[in-house]
């Protein structure tokens, strides 16, 4: 996955280092050249000084093949301005912005950009809204290690007893809506086309839910 990261401070260059490590193509844009200080030695991904909101600069970064984008950048003016440049000029996939005035999320949100705003685990979140992008949290516990998501099931599972679905310490079927209507499962409730389910899941189990969920679509 191609990412384009703009803003190379703490939470930018930690990213940028996570996701190179993992082997994805990694473009960082900042507009200081010492920021580039900050990346690890040995960083494998491309670092460009200048503007993140420069068609000129995201262009050199290669926007145009970018499978998603971050924006982290110390100002919120920024963040948003360099977001909607990603969403709205390049079509890039998934785009990501940091806000730290909690009055802008709702600027963000009606122009349908996925914002971050806690600082304790920032890095956290960021890189799993990248990577599990289908299973974007609906709500949190403690500093992120238990997620509460949504997702609708494959038509795969259907007939598959909900209960099957659990992971001992990983996994849990806590909720399913089905025709608009929500219920706890039962132990012997099947899964219905079209049931809307409810995941209480480990942090670090979420590339194994993905898996499974993806399963009928081979990815």
């Amino acid at each position: 996955m191609r990412v384009i990261i703009v803003g190379c401070g703490r939470v930018g260059s930690r990213l940028a280092a996570q996701l190179a490590i993992e082997g994805h193509d990694v473009r960082v844009v900042d507009l200081l050249t010492k920021a580039r200080g900050l990346l690890p030695v040995g960083f494998t991904g491309h670092f460009h000084e200048g503007n993140g909101f420069s068609r000129t600069v995201l262009q050199a970064a290669g926007i145009e093949h970018a499978d998603a984008f971050v924006a982290v950048t110390a100002t919120d003016s920024s963040n948003i301005v360099s977001a909607r440049t990603a969403k709205e000029t390049y079509r890039v996939p998934i785009v990501l912005a940091r806000v730290y005035d909690p009055d802008r999320v709702d600027i963000y949100r009606e122009l349908g950009i996925p914002t971050v705003a806690s600082v304790r685990w920032t890095v956290q979140q960021i890189h799993r809204m990248l990577l599990h992008r289908h299973l974007t949290p609906e709500l949190s516990f403690g500093n992120g290690e238990t997620l509460l998501v949504r997702s609708e099931l494959p038509g795969y599972l259907t007939g598959r007893r909900l209960t099957e679905f659990d992971i001992d310490g990983e996994i849990r079927v806590v909720e399913v809506t089905r025709a608009g209507r929500s219920l706890v499962p039962a132990h012997s409730t099947p899964a219905e086309p079209g049931d809307l389910v409810t995941f209480a899941v480990a942090a670090t189990a979420l590339g194994r839910l993905r898996g499974f969920l993806d399963k009928e679509l081979g990815t």
